[in-house]
């Protein structure tokens, strides 16, 4: 019965077929856009780029006024609506929200998220986001929150630093940004320190699993579905890998769970009302169930000195400090600051596409039909590069762009600047996010200067999630062991 369920495949093996013989021949077109060919359409380009996917859809989308219509196999339902334009955006996200939800197709990629937020629609989504947004605006979380990240800076990041930089030691700066985040938000959401940032640099499955799962994910947006289906029901290729990682996660945030369960059992009315100062999400949560409730190696220097200069001037360090670290209220009045990190998330969002199917058939702002057959893919990474966007100077990193002519942050609309979603489904960790960016941003670059090593290659990962596939091997220097002159820039 089971097999009966792949009784296409002759035309998958006719799709690989296609592709075969078709290698030396597919290319993109001289006007940037993928070839169409007969019965097996756009798809066999796409494979031979995919190494290089997000710039081929920006250069797709650059040639075609932001929205490109991809042909996929005629047998596998992959045709596509990629775009990168904000009135579409807009339309999809907000205006006719309720026609565009994450659907059973999502879900179907996405199985790995199971029924959380991620996944969910209508009125369990509803509840799910009224109960976070409540959660993560509480007081306690704050609290939390802000003394979680401090922690972490001194206890983790700091001490990493400090040993690379006096052992002039070559470091994955990628690997210890992913390390800082796994134990910050293991600490916010179950109350446990992992320890997955130190000087040993241990082994760390569950962030292993979880790249790999990414990738897997990102294999099934790119292939017919029945062939990723095929592939699980026989155990092989990325369907192999996203089950192992599943199972990692899986067992990884039981024993969490499992753990504070224990935690909350044995907790007295006074212990509670002792920690009533703040509390993680897992603890918040299961308390609400009781009561029922580019090529540049030089890391744009000028940036870096302005970035530095603002930190000096808002807040005088005494010359008997070895390094310093900056509360929140410090820096939330940091302008230029927030504009770097504005703009490095423009050009490098961390998720570099997103996909909806309409329920019912609709047209576009844009002029294109789509229904629910056909997917539509924004790229995020491509609005970032858009002219027509934002300007003939889209690809510079200028983080002036965001900074008024009064000298305050200038306002984009979400639709725009897509990085933290929009409309009703707009992410709700936003300030989080962009306070823990600024703490440890201005940790590093205050104390430390990093450059990234020559010669290095940037390239992204294939990924649902924007990593460098070849990490991002750095050196970092200790600012007191530097000659004034380089403030100077």
């Amino acid at each position: 019965m089971a097999f009966a369920n792949f009784i296409g495949y002759p035309e998958i093996l006719l799709a690989v077929t296609g592709f075969l013989f078709l290698r030396l021949l597919s290319h993109r077109r001289n006007d940037g856009l993928l070839v169409n060919w007969p019965l097996v359409g756009m798809l066999p380009g796409l494979l031979l780029n995919i190494h290089n996917i997000h710039d081929l859809c920006t250069k797709a989308l650059e040639r075609s006024g932001c929205t490109f219509e991809f042909k996929g196999p005629w047998f596998a339902n992959m045709d596509m609506v990629g775009t990168s334009d904000p009135a579409n955006v807009h339309y999809i996200w907000s205006k006719n929200f309720s026609n565009f939800p994450k659907g059973s197709g999502f879900k179907k990629i996405f199985d790995v998220f199971g029924d959380g937020i991620f996944n969910s629609d209508l009125d369990l989504w509803k509840t799910q986001r009224k109960t976070a947004h409540t959660l993560i605006n509480h007081q306690r979380f704050r609290r939390f929150f802000l003394k979680t990240t401090t922690v972490k800076l001194q206890k983790g990041l700091i001490p990493v630093l400090e040993h690379v930089s006096g052992l002039s030691l070559v470091v994955d700066l990628q690997d210890v940004f992913q390390r800082f985040t796994l134990d910050t938000t293991c600490m916010l959401v179950t109350g446990y320190d992992p320890g997955c940032l130190s000087v040993e640099f241990p082994d760390v499955p569950f962030a292993k699993a979880l790249d790999d799962a990414e990738e897997a994910l990102f294999f099934r947006h790119i292939v017919p579905e029945s062939y990723w289906k095929l592939q699980r029901w026989l155990g092989i290729g990325e369907e192999k890998k996203l089950n192992r990682a599943w199972g990692t996660l899986d067992h990884f945030i039981a024993k969490y769970i499992a753990q504070k369960r224990e935690e909350l059992s044995q907790r007295t009315t006074r212990m509670k009302e002792e920690q009533e100062g703040a509390a993680d999400l897992l603890t918040s949560y299961m308390e609400e169930g009781e009561m029922g409730g580019s090529k540049s190696h030089n890391n744009h220097p000028l940036v870096e000195t302005k970035i530095l200069e603002e930190l000096t001037e808002n807040s005088p360090v005494k010359e008997s400090e070895k390094w310093r670290l900056f509360d929140p209220e410090e820096l939330s009045g940091m302008v230029y600051l927030h504009g770097a990190l504005c703009e490095s998330l423009r050009l490098f969002p961390p998720v570099p596409f997103q996909h909806k199917v309409p329920l019912s058939p609709d047209i576009l702002p844009s002029g294109h039909k789509v229904n629910p057959e056909k997917k539509i893919l924004v790229s995020l990474f491509a609005m970032g590069r858009m002219e027509e966007i934002w300007g003939k100077d889209c690809l510079e990193f200028k983080p002036e762009r965001w900074i008024s002519e009064r000298g305050g942050i200038r306002y984009e609309p979400s639709y725009k600047f897509f990085v933290f979603n929009a409309g009703p489904r707009t992410c709700i960790g936003k300030e989080v996010a962009f306070t823990q960016m600024k703490a440890v941003a201005a940790a590093m670059i205050y104390n430390y200067h990093v450059r990234l090593e020559e010669d290095h290659p940037v390239v992204p990962n294939i990924s649902i999630i924007l990593h460098m596939k070849h990490c991002m091997k750095v050196r970092v220097t200790k600012r007191s062991l530097m000659s004034n002159s380089y403030y100077a820039g």
